[in-house]
């Protein structure tokens, strides 16, 4: 049977310490390839910050077993859930901008229904989605916001777990894919847009989740293992274009359609620099994106 990999096997690796010289430097690559080979990775991205510098990058393995090629720093990833960072940090944006609060009633800000069945007079804030506290489950699926809303899934209430909302915590991507929807929402912004804008482009980041504003010829393929067989099979729809869904899309209900949940494509390079942004309280080489107080 096919599993994905915990690894993903073609692995996105940022890492925050520092090799002294270059014999530390030879024994950290030699080191990695012997890590890649005991678990059969095929590609490795590696970004080194120190004191909010990136003073190391390499890449190892391969970009694409069929074709032989090899990975580069440039190459990006679909960095599955560490896409939520990018959807966080944009609500942090409006939070300080005084567009909504973390406290704001989900269903205020979606737009329909959000609420456990079990717990009708609990209010879902969106502190809570954001913390994977709200109660919602993936039980129905989460790729789009009709397995929620009340009007369009008679089985809507599975959506919900049995603990009241705010008491327990259950990770969940349809929290996320719902964020997505309240950034449109909240700022006329299409979802990838609103990233693009207020995120990518003032960190200078070659990154995005709609995938034809990209270059395709850098996607770094993904694959997916069988551990019984050792073979790698290649999993295209990690870069779906969804073109038909984009030409009909709906703001503020559409959203899933980018995957705020898991969609963003970036380099480890350019990962390393949003990551150190954020250490530094939303600076990053002269750039502010997001004020201290609400990092």
């Amino acid at each position: 049977m096919k599993t994905i990999s915990p690894y993903f096997l073609t692995f996105l690796f940022v890492v925050s310490f520092f090799f002294e010289g270059f014999s530390q430097v030879e024994k950290a690559e030699t080191d990695i390839q012997q890590i890649m080979k005991q678990l059969e990775v095929v590609g490795m991205s590696v970004a080194v910050v120190k004191k909010g510098e990136i003073i190391y990058t390499h890449s190892f393995g391969l970009k694409n077993i069929e074709q032989n090629t090899p990975l580069k720093d440039q190459d990006i990833f679909r960095i599955a859930s560490i896409s939520k960072s990018f959807s966080a940090t944009s609500i942090m944006q409006l939070v300080a901008a005084g567009k909504l609060s973390l406290n704001d009633d989900m269903s205020k800000l979606v737009g329909f229904k959000i609420r456990n069945p079990k717990f009708p007079e609990t209010v879902i804030t969106l502190k809570m989605a954001m913390s994977h506290r709200s109660s919602l489950n993936d039980s129905e699926g989460y790729l789009n916001l009709d397995v929620i809303n009340p009007d369009k899934n008679p089985n809507w209430a599975k959506c919900y777990s049995d603990y009241e909302p705010g008491t327990g915590y259950a990770y969940c991507n349809l929290n996320y894919n719902l964020i997505g929807t309240i950034i449109e929402k909240q700022s006329g912004e299409r979802f990838d847009t609103y990233v693009k804008n207020h995120i990518l482009k003032p960190l200078n980041l070659n990154a995005g989740y709609c995938v034809d504003s990209l270059d395709n010829n850098l996607f770094t393929t993904l694959y997916e293992y069988n551990g019984k067989t050792k073979q790698f099979t290649a999993s295209p729809t990690a870069y779906a274009p969804r073109r038909e869904e984009i030409k009909n899309y709906v703001m503020g209900y559409s959203t899933p359609v980018f995957s705020p949940t898991g969609g963003m494509k970036i380099s480890a390079t350019d990962l390393a620099k949003y990551m150190t942004m954020h250490m530094y309280y939303g600076n990053y080489k002269g750039k502010k994106i997001i004020s201290k107080k609400v990092c």
